[in-house]
């Protein structure tokens, strides 16, 4: 029986990495079609969204099976509920993406990159697409000092973030009312991309020491999560 609980435990950090790799896929399709003006990419990305959204339900309903049926404890506990939340953001980081590429599905077939702005999006959307490949090697292997790479990405997006509102808020910018609103939309999907992404190594971080101000103070090198078993 406590064979059977830690492979359902396994399971659950292998559905998290899936869902994470597809998160990738999508945050890096809908940037180079919010950057190329690609409906054919924008599609893509609105679709599979349903993908991500059905295998972070069947891990939600995994998590729950665990707690109804092992009622594990400690550790073990922290990893179902882990488990849980992480999902949630990775949806919500799903469902970014999917905002990025109705962008530029809405605007087909002129591009929703407002003019003076592409170079800041292009860094922007490279920087998210970091962000989630480093994620999923954080869910796959629990290595913590992989989060600090998150905050200090995170840490850029936040500052390109703030250079599109000075942009658009700007006495020289001359866009129109639907480009301001297309680059303060899209500036703000992909800040709040980081920001979840950020949350999941907190959780991950807490998982692994039980401190939840690890990823303020740095998770130190070579820190990683114990074994489940």
């Amino acid at each position: 029986m406590r064979e059977v609980f830690h492979q359902s435990l396994e399971d659950v950090q292998s559905r998290l990495v899936e869902i994470a790799e597809l998160v990738t896929i999508a945050i890096d399709k809908a940037t180079r079609a919010f950057g190329t003006s690609d409906v054919g990419l924008a599609e893509e990305v609105i679709a599979d969204d349903k993908l991500i959204d059905e295998r972070a339900v069947a891990l939600d309903e995994l998590a729950i099976e665990i707690l109804a049926m092992q009622q594990p404890v400690a550790r073990d506990l922290r990893i179902v509920v882990t488990a849980l939340r992480v999902s949630a953001s990775l949806e919500r980081m799903g469902d970014m993406a999917e905002h990025i590429a109705q962008l530029a599905r809405t605007r087909y077939p002129e591009r929703a990159v407002p003019k003076g702005l592409k170079g800041t999006f292009a860094r922007m959307g490279e920087l998210d697409v970091n962000i989630a490949r480093t994620l999923t090697e954080l869910l796959r292997t629990q290595d913590l000092s992989i989060a600090d790479q998150l905050r200090n990405s995170d840490d850029d997006v936040d500052e390109l973030h703030a250079s599109v509102f000075e942009k658009v808020l700007s006495d020289s910018w001359q866009g129109e009312a639907g480009a301001t609103v297309d680059a303060t939309l899209a500036s703000r999907y992909h800040e709040r991309f980081a920001d979840h992404a950020v949350s999941i190594a907190k959780k991950m971080i807490y998982l692994g020491t039980g401190d939840w101000a690890g990823l303020e103070h740095g998770a130190g090198q070579g820190d990683r999560a114990e074994p489940s078993a």
